[in-house]
């Protein structure tokens, strides 16, 4: 028995004439790959040698037209597939099954069947006619290339957009060949149509590839949901025909014309000239008084400036009082052999002061007669802190103890306010006499309200060290500040009402004293080693204006003047300095300038002198 010759196979090639010739192909697969096959990059060693521009060969069994146009070629070309099947994408296909073929190739077994198609494609630039199935004519295609490989770009969503929407009029011509002058689906189309199938099952073949546009789809609202909104909208009393957010009545209108350019490229200008930025702050202290005896004690408050602008101040057991108007220097009294004076503070009105004494008692003294008044002895240790409140004197005690002495009754001690463990080293009045701020070495800082004395209104605990700054501010008036001692270092500002710290400062060192400005939105806080330096800062930005060293040694207390321009200071170098810190403003200045507060030192008063 002979060997089968292997079939013909006839290959569709255009030829130099534009005519389509047929090739007779034919031959087995090589079992060895070529070595200059081999050396193409991601190539199979199984893989058949490749000619320059490797492209599969489409056969069909039909024999070809010798003459004739493209068109006449396409019209006897008759390839038929299943009307069910969806074309793959122009690109696709045009990869898949090029018309240009290499003149020879191997035999493939890969062959592809389709069934039987329902559409024929003419060569006269018509739209392809529906015909009737034929179980009969099946056609086999064998595609002659090494392999197949399917295009993955047909399940692209893009592609499939790219094919559902028609062709612009502009990639179809009128050729010569047509009579109609209608246009001819290309090469690429036609294998699209005839061998993948529609791109839609629901196609009309009655519609060519020319400029139609697809209908767009309108669904008719749901009756149901028509009457929900209508039902809504009712209940709501709204107006479906109109704006919801229309304005009732027309839009308010400017009444100057609004011009971006000069709002937004004009300088910015401060609102009024603030003689804030434009003062200095001196350095230098403006007069030095010597002050022989001042015991070195962190807790004792022995410095003291009144309303009518004289100074106290305790050196060891003796009071000596320095008149800022005139000058002039005075002994007030001295103690017995076996105390000290631990605490001097002027009455509001700056005709008495109250002194306090180490063995516990409080005496009254009338400065202008240079007269003992009266002596308070209530406390069994001594009173370093006292604050006024109109005739009510608040004295504190090492024990912790707080007491209210009216001065006007026999009977003085009215109240007794206990909540301090350890010494009680600061104590300071609100200027409407409403709350009592102490301060204690318990590390505590008290508020206390006048009508409810039995306990604090507020305790807090933040302080790490003794705490004797305490200072209200003069323009809100439930602004509280607190310094803490040596370990501690802080600066906090509380509100009254609500207990809450508003701000704090780490000072980084230890606060002896704190003293707000009248004049301006400043405060100025006294320091003890390492700098021993008065800090001046801003409220509420906290920013420090000026550092000035003020002494050799620690400063124990501070006091300010009543127009609140000059600022005392006393330290342990025994030395007493008066600072001009905060320089009155001028008559016509406006601005950010505090003023004074309610129940202030009267608007009247004299801007003194310091001789």
């Amino acid at each position: 028995m002979t060997d089968p010759t292997p079939p013909t196979v006839q290959t569709p090639r255009k030829s130099h004439s534009t005519l389509f010739s047929s090739r007779t192909a034919g031959g087995r697969m090589p079992l060895t790959p070529s070595p200059r096959a081999r050396a193409v990059q991601n190539q199979s060693p199984f893989t058949p040698p490749r000619q320059r521009q490797p492209e599969p060969e489409w056969n069909v069994d039909r024999k070809p037209t010798k003459s004739g146009s493209l068109q006449a070629a396409f019209e006897s070309l008759k390839v038929s597939g299943s009307s069910k099947t969806r074309p793959a994408p122009p690109a696709a296909a045009s990869k898949s099954a090029p018309l240009a073929t290499s003149p020879k190739s191997t035999r493939s077994p890969l062959e592809l069947n389709l069934g039987v198609s329902e559409w024929s494609l003419t060569g006269s630039g018509q739209s392809p006619v529906k015909k009737k199935k034929s179980k009969s004519s099946k056609t086999t295609i064998r595609m002659n290339g090494d392999r197949f490989i399917p295009t993955r770009s047909a399940s692209s969503p893009t592609a499939a957009s790219k094919i559902e929407r028609p062709r612009p009029s502009s990639q179809t011509s009128n050729r010569p060949g047509s009579a109609t002058g209608r246009p001819i689906p290309s090469a690429d189309n036609v294998l699209r149509g005839g061998v993948f199938g529609s791109d839609d099952d629901n196609t009309n073949p009655n519609i060519s590839s020319g400029d139609d546009t697809e209908p767009i789809s309108y669904e008719r609202p749901n009756p149901e949901s028509l009457a929900y909104e209508s039902s809504v909208a009712a209940a709501c009393g709204v107006d479906l025909t109109t704006r919801i957010l229309a304005f009732k009545p027309a839009a308010p209108e400017s009444s100057k014309p609004i011009d971006l350019r000069t709002q937004y490229n004009r300088p910015t200008k401060s609102s009024a000239p603030s003689a804030q930025f434009r003062r200095r702050i001196l350095t230098a202290p403006e007069r030095v008084l010597d002050a022989p005896g001042l015991v070195d004690d962190y807790y004792l408050n022995l410095l003291d400036w009144s309303s009518a602008n004289q100074v106290a101040i305790g050196l060891e057991r003796n009071v000596y009082v320095w008149n800022a108007d005139s000058g002039s220097v005075s002994q007030l009294l001295e103690t017995a052999a076996d105390t000290y004076v631990s605490s001097v503070k002027w009455s509001a009105d700056g005709a008495y002061v109250a002194v306090g004494v180490s063995n516990g008692d409080v005496q009254i003294w009338d400065v202008d007669d240079q007269t003992k008044l009266r002596t308070m002895s209530s406390h069994d240790s001594r009173v370093g802190s006292m604050a006024w409140n109109k005739a009510i004197l608040t004295t504190g005690a090492r024990s912790g103890n707080i007491y209210n002495h009216d001065v006007r009754i026999a009977e003085h001690k009215t109240a007794e306010l206990l909540s301090h463990t350890s010494e009680v080293c600061g104590l300071e009045w609100r200027s409407d006499g409403a709350m009592l701020a102490s301060g204690g070495n318990d590390n505590l800082v008290n508020i206390w309200d006048a009508r409810a004395l039995a306990a604090p209104k507020w305790s807090k605990t933040n302080h790490k060290a003794a705490v004797k700054a305490l200072a209200w501010c003069p323009w809100q008036l439930n602004l509280l500040a607190s310094g803490g001692g040596n370990y501690d270092g802080c600066i906090h500002f509380w509100n009254s009402t609500t207990g809450a710290r508003v701000n704090s400062i780490d000072a980084g060192s230890q606060v002896t004293s704190i003293k707000w400005s009248t004049s301006y939105r400043e405060l100025v806080s006294c320091h003890g080693l390492p700098d021993n330096q008065l800090s001046v800062w801003s409220y509420p930005t906290l920013v420090r204006n000026v550092e000035i060293p003020a002494h050799e040694t620690r400063i124990l207390h501070s006091a300010l003047s009543p127009d609140g321009t000059t600022l005392a200071t006393a330290a342990s170098d025994e030395n007493l300095k008066f600072w001009k810190l905060f320089e009155k403003r001028p008559a016509g200045a406006a601005g950010a300038g505090a003023g004074r507060g309610r129940g202030g030192k009267a608007a009247g008063m004299k801007q003194m002198t310091i001789r």
